[in-house]
């Protein structure tokens, strides 16, 4: 990881490390973010999301996410080898929204799968014994959630997390591209914003909330929550 990376605020820095650790050799090569292969085909995902919407956001959004942080972060190495304080301070914001879409995107991609073949269904195990415990119900679960991003105003995130310190489990909401960060572990995280749905869904964003259900990866979800 780059030395630029390091000089991060510690609340990125926290971000970046927990929550990119799962994809971190493919995510982060001689020091510069890389985009991650996803392990299924674009339209492996259909009909839930389509090909177009998955190639769309792959390689084009999240690429642009990669590119921006990294040149954010050559940014701030060169204002720091020139003392510009001011110019160094620039470009936090840019490290935190890119970099924020990196890491997000990058947990986003594992957290689907194709329908049947490690998408949908309901988790098992401790997972599903701490969902009952925190939510009631499974059902209750994904109402929360779907209401949850229904709430976002503008483009954000909705993340099932983990309190590191008890265990327990909850539902936030991050605007634009704030990681998850500090004592929350990020399970599950939905994309909120319309690049993730429009193409197909248009403005019928509810219809997206209640189909990403049937691809969403429970196995991954479970060892992250397990870990």
């Amino acid at each position: 990881m780059s030395a630029a990376l390091l000089r991060t605020t510690p609340a990125l820095r926290a971000g970046l490390r927990a929550s990119a650790r799962p994809m971190a050799a493919m995510t982060f090569a001689r020091g510069k973010a890389t985009l991650p292969d996803l392990p299924y085909d674009y339209a492996a995902l259909e009909p839930y999301i389509s090909g177009q919407i998955m190639e769309l956001h792959h390689a084009k959004h999240h690429q642009t996410y990669v590119n921006s942080f990294n040149a954010a972060c050559e940014a701030l190495d060169e204002a720091q080898s020139k003392n510009d304080t001011k110019a160094a301070a620039a470009q936090a914001p840019l490290l935190n929204f890119h970099g924020g879409g990196h890491v997000n995107h990058s947990l986003f991609w594992e957290n689907l799968a194709p329908n049947g073949k490690g998408g949908g269904g309901e988790p098992n195990g401790k997972l599903l014994a701490a969902i009952k415990e925190d939510f009631g119900s499974f059902d209750h679960l994904k109402k929360q959630t779907n209401a949850a991003l229904a709430g976002i105003q503008g483009s954000g995130w909705a993340w099932l997390v983990k309190d590191k310190t008890t265990g327990t489990l909850g539902l936030v909401t991050r605007a634009n591209q704030d990681p998850v960060t500090g004592n929350l572990e990020p399970l599950l995280g939905i994309d909120a914003w319309e690049h993730a749905y429009y193409l197909q869904y248009q403005n019928r964003k509810a219809e997206y909330f209640g189909a990403i259900w049937e691809v969403i990866n429970w196995g991954t979800v479970a060892k992250r929550f397990e870990k």
